[in-house]
């Protein structure tokens, strides 16, 4: 998507036909201190223009089929929707403020392919603001979706030109079920990988990726929040063919408390960052949160499985070496 590019007169001249503003005007939108200084535009360039002019919203209009008259692409807030808004920024940078004070990372989590461009928007403008000298902001990117790598790689792009740490969490998916009936009851492409296996192949992409900038940027973060043990191998394999080191700080791994502790512990024990994470809240709202942790990951089944073989080779070794407790070092 960054690879696609425009000549800046050409888009000028499209934007006049369309009546959209004037030439004059549209003309003043681009110049060599803002955007176009190689003659073309490309979508970041576009996303810097729209920020930078909040008011070019008002011209960004579509004709009605039935009037034939132009309206807003965009509807407008009510006054109390303005204040909702208002509100949860202002709640949003507390957080954020706290994290940067204690040092800790503050993960925005991801939702529906429908609310995400939003979520994704509002976490952006937190990177650039608190991701100076360190990623404490990260996004979540699903890789069950389609466009997952185009996500990734249109992020770090913008971090890199705009000189903001990338802080990135990779994560399969959890709303495969919801996005493909929206997807057939508004006639839209399904935005799902079509198999568990193109979502591996996905996440492996998106992680490559990313782990390739870390092998040149010191300041990037990425945590590899996953339960499947080939995902893991293939970031152990990635990292050491690329020199990252796990005293770096720079990967690390995420599991749920309880589950798949045999790559969590030895995770630890070699000196990786690994976090167990906690659902916490009413049972009724946390069941529904690890039934969908469930439907993410099609191997967590067989990874329980294999978990409690595992647990019942260590209790026999315990019960026949007389050592049932286990006291560390």
């Amino acid at each position: 998507a960054v690879d696609t590019k425009l000549e800046v007169a050409v888009l000028q001249e499209s934007i006049a036909k369309m009546g959209i503003s004037s030439r004059a005007e549209i003309e003043r939108w681009f110049t060599p201190e803002t955007l176009g200084v190689s003659g073309t535009v490309d979508l970041l360039d576009w996303n810097s223009l729209i920020d930078s002019r909040t008011q070019l919203s008002r011209h960004l209009v579509v004709p009605n089929v039935q009037t034939g008259q132009l309206e807003p692409l965009l509807s407008r807030f009510t006054e109390e929707e303005e204040q909702q808004m208002k509100r949860m920024l202002q709640r949003m940078d507390v957080l954020a403020k706290r994290a940067r004070e204690a040092g800790v990372r503050l993960m925005i989590d991801a939702e529906q392919s429908y609310f995400q461009p939003a979520i994704s928007r509002l976490t952006l403008e937190m990177q650039r603001r608190f991701n100076v000298d360190k990623p404490f902001i990260f996004n979540t990117f699903q890789c069950y979706l389609k466009d997952a790598y185009d996500n990734v790689t249109i992020d770090m792009e913008l971090s890199r030109r705009e000189g903001w740490c990338f802080g990135a969490k990779l994560v399969r998916g959890a709303y495969m079920a919801q996005e493909r009936a929206r997807a057939v009851e508004i006639g839209y492409e399904d935005p799902i990988n079509p198999t568990y296996e193109a979502t591996n192949a996905m996440y492996h992409r998106c992680l490559n990726y990313v782990l390739e900038e870390l092998k040149h940027s010191t300041k990037a973060e990425v945590m590899v929040a996953s339960h499947n043990e080939d995902t893991v191998s293939f970031t152990l394999c990635r990292m050491k063919e690329l020199g990252l080191h796990p005293a770096d700080g720079q990967v690390c791994f995420g599991q749920l408390l309880g589950m798949c502790d045999q790559i969590s512990f030895p995770l630890g024990q070699a000196g990786f960052p690994v976090y167990k994470y906690v659902p916490y809240g009413p049972v009724m709202e946390v069941l529904p949160y690890l039934s969908r942790r469930a439907l993410e990951n099609s191997s967590i089944m067989k990874g329980a499985q294999r978990e409690r073989q595992l647990l019942w080779q260590e209790l026999c070794r315990r019960l026949r070496t007389g050592s049932l407790f286990h006291h560390p070092a």
